[in-house]
């Protein structure tokens, strides 16, 4: 899809079709990720930048970056910043996720 001048994510001035704009509901996680950033990046608290977090999304490998949607980008961006800079460990990480698993899968029994 993108030259050999391109990253994969970088379709500036070639033929893409057209863009559809649209509005649509934002899903509960979407908007967690959204606030978590405001609160990562805000004044006080300075752990995650906008050049990181686009730096983060833009490094993601061609499969990545095509299967995820935006929000999913923003998550694996935002958990790459924290973990690069010891915020949090891959273990803490993996236990939080196994905690959110279990929970969710209780719920929907």
């Amino acid at each position: 899809m993108s030259d050999p001048g391109h990253r994969h994510h970088d379709l500036g001035g070639l033929p893409a079709g057209a863009v559809e704009p649209s509005e649509h509901d934002y899903a509960l996680w979407e908007k967690r990720v959204d606030a978590l950033l405001v609160l990562l990046g805000d004044k006080k608290r300075k752990l995650v930048r906008t050049d990181e977090l686009r730096h983060g999304i833009e490094s993601l490998g061609t499969k990545a970056y095509d299967e995820m949607s935006y929000y999913e980008r923003w998550i694996a961006s935002i958990t790459g910043v924290l973990l690069g800079k010891g915020v949090i460990t891959s273990d803490e990480l993996g236990r939080k996720m196994a905690e959110v698993e279990a929970r969710a899968a209780e719920e929907n029994r």
